[in-house]
């Protein structure tokens, strides 16, 4: 997997359907309409680890 920011990760979050639903601090809050629970996305960040990218793609169910 290769470095992503926290834009790429919003960008695959907002094309498969999810919807900012709050900021809070330096995150921001995603929620589905389809789907439970929520994702937090710190933003904006330069680069996220791999395994915190892996994590939050997985959560919203793109990995």
């Amino acid at each position: 997997m290769r470095i992503m920011n926290s834009s790429d990760i919003v960008k695959q979050l907002e094309r498969a359907g999810w919807v900012l639903r709050g900021v809070k601090g330096s995150h921001h809050v995603y929620i589905h309409p389809d789907k439970p629970g929520h994702i937090s996305v710190p933003h904006p960040k330069k680069a996220l680890g791999t395994g915190l990218a892996h994590k939050l793609l997985k959560q919203a169910g793109l990995k």
